[in-house]
């Protein structure tokens, strides 16, 4: 029928950061251009899976799964979260270094996510225990693990907690390689052709500048999926993941992204794979 919008399923986190970039889409303070999105809200080991089953047409993933869904998927140029020297963080009860790691147990927030593959990167051999992302700082604190591998808001409350840092990984893959550490990213099915993607990509990109501008009023929004942060911490999570890299990977963004995936592919912990496309 003449004007009938195309849907598309969209799939993303429920954590501050996604609710920032994709607040004035949902809220329509960005006008979606013949297309309508149905907005999916699912944990990332979950949204991983999702990919890998091809679920949806346009999600977040782990840069990690993106060896496993690169037939069906393309990297969005948009939409990416990316640690500028800094990222995911290991957690213990005691002080310890990296290297006390190799005899401990840690709780991670699943296999696919990119911190696991980072994690495994920096410590390689290391036993890890799959869990809920939201379980791991209780984990550690009542020593069901040695240590835990913390990603989304956990990054800023695990001293409330009295545990201690022992690795930002973050930090430790600056050191190693020069570069931003990218965790996660958004793609597109690459059968919805050029013209859907690319328009996609514009809506997203929109969506994004739309609240860096307005951050007080996407700030509060974000605030209802920031797990108990306080404003100033949802604001200031939101900083870390929703930056310049956020709007386009740029060539740093895109160099981080193979020297990861090569990275992993070299230690036998993820498939290589010879063309890794972004688009949009």
């Amino acid at each position: 029928m003449a004007g009938e919008k195309q849907i598309l399923t969209l799939a993303h986190s429920p954590d501050s950061d996604d609710a920032f970039m994709f607040w004035a889409l949902a809220k329509g303070h960005v006008k979606s251009d013949g297309l309508d999105f149905q907005h999916i809200l699912r944990d990332i080991q979950s949204l991983n899976q999702a990919a890998i089953e091809r679920i949806y047409d346009i999600t977040a993933i782990s840069v990690h799964a993106y060896p496993y869904v690169s037939q069906d998927y393309a990297f969005m140029n948009v939409g990416a979260s990316v640690g500028d020297g800094y990222g995911p963080i290991v957690v213990a009860r005691e002080p310890m270094t990296l290297d006390d790691l190799s005899d401990k147990t840690i709780g991670i927030p699943g296999a696919l996510t990119t911190a696991n593959l980072v994690l495994r990167l920096a410590a390689p051999g290391i036993r890890t225990n799959e869990m809920a992302f939201d379980i791991i700082l209780d984990s550690v604190k009542s020593r069901d693990v040695d240590a835990g591998l913390i990603i989304h808001e956990g990054q800023l409350t695990y001293e409330s907690m009295e545990l201690h840092k022992v690795v930002d990984l973050g930090e430790w893959w600056r050191n190693e390689t020069g570069l931003p550490l990218p965790l996660g990213a958004n793609v597109i099915r690459r059968d919805l052709g050029d013209q859907t993607i690319n328009i996609v990509a514009s809506l997203m990109r929109k969506s994004i500048s739309y609240a860096m501008k307005n951050r007080v009023e996407a700030i509060s929004y974000a605030g209802g999926y920031g797990r108990d942060l306080s404003g100033d911490d949802v604001d200031k999570f939101v900083g870390m993941y929703v930056n310049d890299f956020t709007l386009d990977w740029g060539d740093n963004g895109r160099k981080a992204v193979v020297e990861l995936l090569t990275r992993g592919a070299d230690a036998g912990i993820v498939p290589a794979i010879e063309n890794i496309e972004f688009t949009g």
